[in-house]
């Protein structure tokens, strides 16, 4: 493997300090394959995954956009922070309403005569450490202080761990509005930015979509520096790469990118930095389903192409294939790119059994998606066409209709399971129990009594529903559910050649579906007998040493061969 450059990404926003002082600020081995991503480059340029043409590439891997500006660079302007305090007061009221919030906190002191003022945001620092650092300033004396107040400040009374100059004021109030704290020093136009943020966060708890019998019980939460510590618990790796962005004009949500740095292919980290830093929005209040609208741009294909995990252990296992990993603030999921159709099939319990029980696993899981899929358009077809019927499967079929069309019943009945799911959602656990028994016996009892809706219909739409409910992915859930409910209107207005017609558009379509420039249908289009196979058996640990080739690794070996 080539040598490459150092790489480190300038322009990183100071806002955010308790995120900044995580990540490691060493150099280290850039991504390499400079010469290979020359070359795919343009191939993926042309398939809109890569930077477009008028960006450049550096010599270090950055991605440079025609005005100059690298992928997390701010576009924000330089203002110097006002000399006399008097003015800094006056500007703070005009900027972040100080004197009009509440929770907005300036407190005035003198210290070595020399007024000071800390500004900070009250429920989003700690008091106790900040008011172990005005306890400290209380013993400066004038003649301890030298001409370069900020230097006496920063290095010799300060008692925070984490404190460093400032000297643009959008910065400034950034890191404040984030959870910081700054100390403005009359007579200067240096402040002070103190680390001692207090964020509101609930403790890690395991995720209620990907609950497994065994294996860890810790998830993701709302806090970014929370979901970041969990992942790098996991791996103690030095190649572990986080970077920082900040999205969104008002917002400044923080986005954190992590990947490995010998292992992620160039070409899809830097077209995933690319699209990220060009999104241009007001803000990101919903976190990273807004992120993802504004970067994969799918149009209204209902399929997901990205994979969200709130699993650390699901994250750091992705990781180590060679994927990218999104984090984004105030979001308890992950995005982990490209993904993949059978890669949204996989769930964490499969691997936590033996390689026997986890392909069963497998195996069943699959044949509830396919049968959620399948069976109920098959079977509408052969109650609506009897002379399609197999002998073996003459049983099918209701022995009366209903006072409803089939297809309609079928149509009401999906829609009542959606509802079902929404009002579970908003209804207190308490009357959840209540609520089911509703649903199962005044409603679908009462209604095939009255003869609105046949037997069999009610059957099938249930073993349907519990295949969706099996699907790992709660958003390929839902696209299932939607092709489901084409297939249905296809079979009742074409029959047997609107399914197979509607059959051929859907499969085409996924076909033709790509994630981060991978195709989304992989292993199965194009085919790779190796990765299907290691799809449909959920192979040893010891018997699966190789990355998948579609995530293009720099190390495709996962661990040294025993030859």
């Amino acid at each position: 493997m080539a040598n490459t450059d150092n790489e480190k990404f300038d322009g990183q926003d100071k806002g955010s300090e308790e995120v900044m002082a995580f990540l490691s600020d060493d150099k280290g081995e850039a991504a390499a394959g400079r010469s290979r991503q020359q070359e795919e480059g343009e191939e993926d340029r042309q398939a809109g995954g890569g930077p477009e043409s008028h960006d450049e590439i550096s010599d270090n891997g950055e991605v440079t956009s025609a005005g100059g500006r690298k992928w997390n660079e701010q576009e924000t302007s330089n203002q110097p922070i006002p000399e006399h305090l008097d003015d800094v007061l006056e500007k703070l009221k005009t900027d972040v309403g100080y004197g009009t919030s509440f929770d907005i906190v300036v407190r005035e002191m003198t210290f070595g005569e020399r007024r000071t003022a800390l500004f900070c945001l009250n429920g989003l620092s700690k008091d106790d450490l900040l008011t172990e650092v005005l306890k400290r300033l209380t013993y400066l004396h004038p003649d301890d202080l030298s001409s370069d107040a900020v230097h006496a400040f920063v290095d010799l009374y300060v008692p925070a761990a984490q404190v460093d100059r400032e000297e643009d004021w959008d910065k400034l109030v950034n890191s404040v509005l984030a959870g910081g704290s700054a100390l403005f020093i009359d007579g200067e136009t240096t402040a002070l930015k103190i680390d001692a943020k207090n964020l509101p966060a609930r403790g890690p708890e395991e995720p209620s979509l990907e609950k497994v019998v065994r294996g860890s019980r810790d998830g993701f939460i709302e806090t970014l520096m929370v979901n970041i510590s969990l992942v790098r618990r996991r791996l103690r790796d030095p190649k572990l790469r986080y970077e920082l962005i900040q999205i969104g004009e008002r917002t400044k949500t923080d986005v954190c990118i992590a990947y490995i740095d010998d292992i992620v292919d160039n070409q899809l980290l830097e077209s995933i930095k690319d699209k990220i830093s060009k999104v241009k929005v007001d803000g990101l209040p919903l976190a990273d389903k807004q992120l993802e609208e504004a970067t994969i741009k799918r149009g209204w294909s209902p399929f997901p192409l990205v994979r969200y995990s709130e699993r650390p252990d699901t994250v750091a296992a992705h990781l180590l294939e060679g994927a990218v990993a999104v984090f984004v603030d105030t979001s308890p999921s992950v995005m982990t790119l490209p993904t993949t159709y059978t890669d949204l099939m996989q769930h964490a319990e499969e691997n936590r059994q033996t390689p026997f029980i986890g392909t069963y696993l497998r195996w069943v899981r699959f044949a509830g998606v396919f049968a959620s899929l399948f069976m109920l358009p098959l079977w509408l077809l052969f109650v609506l066409h009897p002379e399609y019927k197999p002998a073996m499967l003459e049983f099918l079929g209701p022995s009366e209709m209903g006072k409803i069309p089939l297809f309609v019943q079928f149509l009401l009945a999906e829609i009542g399971i959606d509802l079902m799911r929404m009002a579970s959602v908003h209804t207190p656990s308490s009357l959840a129990t209540a609520m089911s028994l509703v649903a199962a016996i005044l409603i679908g009892d009462i209604a095939v009594k009255t003869g609105v809706f046949v037997n069999e219909v009610i059957l099938y739409m249930a073993i349907a529903a519990v295949g969706m409910f099996a699907t790992p992915s709660y958003e390929l859930g839902l696209a299932n559910r939607i092709v489901r409910l084409v297939l249905l209107a296809a079979v009742a207005a074409f029959s047997v050649p609107g399914l197979v017609v509607s059959t051929t558009i859907i499969v085409l379509l996924l076909t033709i579906e790509r994630s981060m420039n991978r195709p989304y249908m992989w292993p199965i289009i194009p085919f790779d007998a190796k990765a299907m196979l290691s799809i449909i058996f959920r192979q040893p640990l010891l018997y699966n040493r190789k990355r998948p080739n579609i995530l293009r690794p720099k190390q495709i070996n996962k661990m040294p061969s025993t030859e």
